[in-house]
């Protein structure tokens, strides 16, 4: 069990760089249908500052892990460490490091947005001059004494963030934090986790969107079915892989492709009839497939790089492992098996 220390337990790395470690995680889940291993051999590091995007379809484990993290499930077996803690044993002298949204948080429709907040931060101790400095944070300062039910979507979800500020937490975690928004209330939640990082707060936000992620997140960690694919810089995830794609458009798809195909190119038809081309031993440059059309008499009008993201490297990764290709999930670089 992850609860107790066990001195039969071999020691577990600890590294001062992570907010967060967590080592072979399994949670599994009894039913009408079986047993079923929603968390399974999950390794999870979440560097200390930053966005760290926990990427995965639906059903991936991602809300297990969380609450995992939080002590309010215990894992089957495991190890997690949040600031150098154990957790769940030493969860008590974390806390109030950590501030969550799991689930959406209930706040009184008739009241303030304010006035919410003064009520919970009386509740949890948090000094009332806090109120005014979180609702400024995630730019609700000029509608602060508006009532909440005149609130939008976005709105209220930056309100869940700021009673997660009260009491200055170190680490963030959002569980799915963009559900249910339209892209203005997306942006608002987005600018908002990046603003916390930027400030020196550790975000934790897990997400089945993977192109929003990737415009707020320094480093991921995707998973599949409770399993880790990949782990990295976003960067490193996105450089690593497959080539980068050529989107070709000419008058003559069906030969291009021939000619293309002949020279070892790897091509697809796209619906539109434009092709998408990569060289399977790497970079493609752009006049090379140029040269290779041209001495054909074939003649491009369309000719652009396709840039890889996180989707399409998790759809590479699924098909490695045979997973199938869920939803919207995630990406991947170097795995890594070992606790560094």
């Amino acid at each position: 069990m992850t609860v107790a220390a066990d001195a039969r337990r071999p020691a577990m790395p600890v590294n001062a760089d992570y907010a967060v470690e967590a080592y072979n995680l399994r949670k599994v889940y009894r039913s009408r249908k079986g047993r079923r291993a929603a968390v399974d051999g999950l390794d999870l590091r979440v560097p200390l500052g930053g966005v760290h995007g926990f990427l995965g379809p639906n059903g991936s484990g991602k809300t297990t892990t969380i609450r995992m993290l939080l002590g309010l499930i215990s894992a089957d077996s495991g190890y997690i460490r949040v600031f150098d803690r154990e957790v769940p044993l030493h969860l008590p002298q974390v806390i109030d490091r950590i501030g969550a949204i799991v689930e959406q948080p209930k706040f009184f429709p008739s009241f303030s947005g304010r006035k919410n907040l003064t009520l919970l931060a009386q509740g949890i101790g948090a000094p009332r001059n806090r109120v005014g400095e979180v609702l400024a944070e995630v730019g609700l300062g000029d509608r602060g004494r508006d009532k909440f039910r005149t609130y939008s979507l976005g709105m209220k979800q930056r309100l869940a963030i700021a009673a997660t500020l009260l009491k200055n937490p170190d680490l963030l975690i959002f569980d799915e934090p963009t559900n249910g928004l339209d892209p203005a209330g997306i942006h608002e939640i987005r600018a908002t986790m990046r603003g916390l990082a930027d400030r020196g707060k550790t975000v934790l936000v897990s997400s089945h969107i993977l192109t929003e992620v990737q415009l707020v997140a320094d480093t991921v960690t995707i998973i599949g079915r409770g399993r880790l694919l990949a782990e990295g810089d976003v960067g490193t995830i996105l450089e690593g892989g497959a080539g980068t794609s050529t989107r070709v458009v000419i008058d003559d798809p069906d030969r291009a492709a021939a000619v293309l195909r002949r020279s070892g190119l790897v091509v697809e038809q796209q619906p539109d009839r434009s092709l998408l081309v990569a060289s399977a031993s790497g970079e493609l440059q752009l006049s090379a497939i140029t040269k290779l059309l041209a001495d054909q008499g074939l003649y491009v009008s369309e000719l652009t790089p396709v840039r890889r993201d996180l989707e399409s490297v998790f759809l590479e990764l699924t098909a490695e492992e045979q997973l199938g290709a869920p939803p919207p999930a995630p990406p991947t670089a170097a795995r890594r098996t070992d606790p560094r």
